[in-house]
């Protein structure tokens, strides 16, 4: 209640105090975060959610799972900057950019685009000195949101996909959880946009990386750019939906310079080790988080698989992905047990890469 109470006060006080339309770059790059998310000029005045001119929606081929939460992504390039293309790790984003990721909850999973309540937005911005990380949580009514770097625990209730209520505490990571999700090299970058997961129509009705070039904020695209495998079409290969769901789920800390690059475990659709991939792998170190399994995957049996074992758990300490996710995702979690008992128990390669 307290918490609400400084929201509502700081939105009051500031509410009349807007500066001029449109994104504000003195304070994008100021040194430190704006307390309300409107302040960055990026949403329409009065307007919360929808767009100025110039940021742009976008979306990616498979979104990671976030607790049956919908995501608006948007990006702001700032006029007479270009992001540069790359193969395989995140665009090269100009000083100025800014990601903007607002999660929002239907109260009805069977409808999930409908009737949506704003939770947080969580602001990527690249500065001279590298990308900033700040938490915003929105206000009751949907006004506006606020800075919170502490994060917020928000108690809520829904309709699952199959019917059944759901309740439980969803939590908005703290700005030192970020760094956890999004650190490579000991760096904060951004996770989503790479060209294989931008590759395909978005939210504009056209090619993301086509449209992106069109409007002369992006350069350097090839011809025939990788694209990720979509999870949810049942006509790609088992093994290509397993590998893309693992790529955007969890490969942003399982991967070389990752926060979790100490496990031996990388999960990359571009690996190609079996070793590193799990495949008849011991943990090298999963304590209780392997339950009675002894490989991370063994091939022909998921019952058998730590990594299906902490996937389909939501145990604090045991499941996988340790931040993001309070719920179970069933459908990753069928998946991946569907790919690791499709496998040959006596593999002798790493399964296709999509």
């Amino acid at each position: 209640m307290r918490q609400a109470w400084f929201l509502l006060l700081v939105i009051a006080l500031n509410g009349c105090s807007k500066g001029a339309e449109g994104p504000n770059m003195s304070v994008i790059l100021a040194e430190g975060p704006a307390q309300l998310l409107s302040d960055y000029g990026l949403f329409q005045p009065g307007r919360p959610g929808i767009p100025q001119a110039g940021v742009l929606p976008y979306d990616l081929i498979n979104p990671l799972f976030s607790d049956f939460t919908t995501k608006d992504r948007l990006v702001f390039v700032p006029s007479n900057q270009t992001i540069t293309y790359t193969p395989d790790e995140v665009l090269e984003f100009p000083v100025g950019t800014v990601l903007i990721k607002t999660f929002s909850l239907a109260a009805d999973q069977r409808a999930p685009g409908d009737d949506l309540a704003k939770i947080e937005t969580r602001v990527l911005i690249r500065k001279d000195s590298g990308w900033v990380a700040y938490p915003y949580v929105w206000s009751s009514d949907g006004s506006d949101a606020v800075y919170s770097p502490v994060g917020a625990r928000h108690e809520t209730q829904f309709i699952g996909p199959d019917g059944h209520d759901i309740a439980f505490t969803y939590s908005v990571p703290n700005q030192n959880q970020c760094k956890t999700c999004h650190a490579l090299n000991g760096t904060l970058v951004p996770i989503g946009p790479k060209a294989r997961n931008l590759n395909h129509v978005g939210p504009q009705g056209q090619n993301q990386l086509v449209d992106w070039q069109s409007r002369g904020i992006l350069r350097g695209v090839p011809e025939r750019p990788p694209t990720a495998s979509q999870v949810s079409d049942l006509t790609v290969p088992l093994d290509h939906r397993a590998r893309a769901y693992l790529d955007i789920n969890c490969a942003h800390c399982h991967r070389e310079g990752g926060s979790a690059s100490n496990s031996g475990l990388w999960l990359q659709t571009s690996e190609t080790s079996p070793v590193r991939l799990g495949i008849a792998k011991y943990p090298t170190a999963a304590g209780r988080g392997a339950g009675e399994a002894v490989h991370i995957i063994s091939p022909g049996a998921p019952d058998q698989s730590i990594l299906a074992y902490r996937m389909a758990s939501t145990e604090t300490g045991i499941a996988m992905p340790e931040l993001g996710r309070a719920l179970q995702d069933p459908d990753g979690v069928a998946l991946v047990r569907a790919w690791i008992a499709d496998m040959d128990p006596q593999p002798r390669d790493a399964p296709s890469v999509p």
